[in-house]
């Protein structure tokens, strides 16, 4: 009789107590992976368009960029490399714009300098899709040895007002060719 009793009895208080703490614990670990992979997918578009502009701005730096005026027969132009001058802006304009929320950004912001060939313009770069990152991109506009560009996405994911930083550089080399960092710099890249 006392042997049938125990046996529909069930379980313990301390069974299911330590049941709760596993599923509490996985719980915890499963709510930080998820977050910690939302934010790595986040930080991808800031990695992407810095690459991107790295690559465009050791585009611009190889067009040919010589004299517009017609060459008189028998003469020579010389054939000059340059970076692209600085962006008059960030965009979006103020990181407020981006602090925790997505900027969708116009394609006039993008091509603001068209006309005199610098920033993004000369980059051949822009964004059509929302974005969590404000960017922006400074140079020196001529290939003199020791000129260099610095391309930054600064944001701010969770809002909290800490900034996260990601940036890219590259600068013109004694024998003239433009060398572009091989590693980027991330500050705080999942704030």
């Amino acid at each position: 009789m006392v042997s049938q009793r125990r046996q529909k009895r069930g379980f313990t208080l301390i069974e299911l107590m330590i049941v709760v703490a596993i599923v509490g614990i996985l719980a915890v670990l499963a709510i930080y992976g998820v977050r910690k992979y939302l934010a790595n997918a986040k930080t991808a578009e800031a990695r992407n368009s810095l690459g991107q502009m790295a690559k465009d701005a050791a585009s611009a730096y190889e067009r040919e960029s010589m004299t517009s005026g017609i060459l008189t027969p028998g003469s020579s132009a010389a054939f000059a490399r340059q970076l692209c001058a600085s962006a008059a802006s960030s965009i979006p304009a103020s990181i407020t714009s981006v602090q925790g929320k997505k900027y969708q950004s116009a394609a006039d912001e993008w091509n603001a300098g068209a006309i005199t060939n610098v920033g993004f313009a000369c980059l051949k770069f822009s964004m059509d899709q929302p974005q969590y990152y404000m960017y922006s991109y400074s140079g020196q506009p001529n290939g003199s040895s020791g000129n260099s560009f610095v391309a930054t996405a600064n944001g701010d994911l969770n809002g909290d007002g800490t900034q996260s930083t990601f940036s890219v550089t590259g600068q013109v080399n004694s024998a003239f060719a433009l060398n572009i960092a091989p590693n980027m710099l991330e500050v705080q890249p999942e704030e």
